[in-house]
């Protein structure tokens, strides 16, 4: 019955994230934003509603318990973690016979490297908030406001380079029809956003039901409730960024699949961090650390590829190595 239930809320996922993509083009046409605008922030915030409200969820259900602060910890710590590694390879494995080995994705350049300057310095500082003493919080609530002023600046950039892009004639276009409309709706304003509002609840609550069914599983096998707040529950809540950026890219549309991981990774980096500093304990534990040091690296790699001609998909692939290395240690 917990594995009808997973298969079942897998389907919802799929099924949510068509539409969320499908809406989101017309979205971003409507609005004459680019590509990477378009996925790097309103992809982005979208698809990261799940694991969003998985840390928020547990920490306001249990102000002060500490598995309810480590789950927590770990659902933030963790989903960055699985867009740097695992994401990215699966995006990457998608069109691996597509392209071959030596192929290249080929997302705006620019943009990506912009998404993961922000995200290594941001979630840098995330990373050194856990040393800062619990006794100063003034010194908490300074980096907490820090981080989020350093995604506000980061909309405002991508904002200001996507009326660049547009102005050039590099704005997004939708390569389908609305599904509404295929059932007689017009595309409109009050269309789009319906699909929109409609793909969005689908997809927090499929995540959720899926998380539901993971978690009642995690119990039949043993799994403890850190191994699943830092492994389990990313994997299931990054499903809605993994599905829409395989979407996209076997559709040539990579910046806007690229996009949507780094700049999920951007907001993860950043707000969510920014409660955990405020609401959790925020201590360093040699799981998290692990973590934290193989996302960094993960992330830099991909900015060290990132080059006019694209990111080579035998150096993405890698990605997926990284995360290996962090099952290994983890589990071990």
């Amino acid at each position: 019955m917990i594995w009808l239930e997973l298969l079942l809320m897998l389907v919802v996922i799929l099924s949510a994230s068509e539409l969320f993509t499908n809406a989101l083009e017309h979205l971003g046409e409507r609005l004459r934003l680019s590509e990477g605008a378009t996925g790097s922030l309103f992809a982005a915030i979208g698809t990261a509603l799940p694991e969003t409200s998985i840390p928020l969820i547990t920490i306001f259900s249990g102000r002060g318990d500490r598995l309810n602060e480590e789950i927590s910890i770990g659902a933030i710590l963790g989903a960055p973690l699985m867009l740097a590694t695992l994401s990215t390879c699966l995006m990457t494995v998608s069109v691996l016979r597509q392209r071959g080995l030596f192929g290249r994705i080929r997302p705006a350049t620019d943009g990506i490297n912009r998404d993961l300057n922000y995200f290594l310095f941001a979630f840098s500082l995330s990373a050194a908030a856990m040393y800062v003493p619990h006794t100063s919080i003034l010194m908490q609530v300074g980096l907490s406001v820090s981080l989020v002023c350093i995604y506000l600046h980061y909309v405002y950039a991508t904002l200001r380079a996507s009326q660049a892009l547009v102005a050039g004639g590099y704005g997004i276009g939708a390569s389908d029809i609305m599904y509404l409309a295929r059932i007689g709706f017009q595309t409109r304003w009050v269309t789009i956003i319906l699909q929109l509002s409609i793909s969005l609840a689908l997809l927090v609550g499929g995540a959720k039901g899926f998380i539901h069914g993971v978690d009642k599983a995690s119990q039949l096998l043993g799994v403890s409730p850190l191994l699943l707040s830092l492994l389990i529950i990313p994997i299931a809540t990054e499903l809605p960024e993994k599905i829409n950026s395989i979407l996209w890219v076997r559709r040539g549309k990579d910046t806007l699949a690229f996009g949507n991981l780094t700049g999920a990774m951007v907001f993860q980096g950043t707000l969510l961090p920014a409660l955990g500093i405020i609401l959790t304990s925020w201590e360093p534990r040699s799981e998290m650390l692990i973590g934290i040091v193989i996302t960094l690296v993960a992330a830099a790699w991909c900015r060290a590829l990132s080059c006019c001609l694209g990111l080579p998909i035998w150096g993405l692939l890698f990605n997926g190595m990284l995360y290996a290395v962090y099952l290994a240690v983890t589990l071990t």
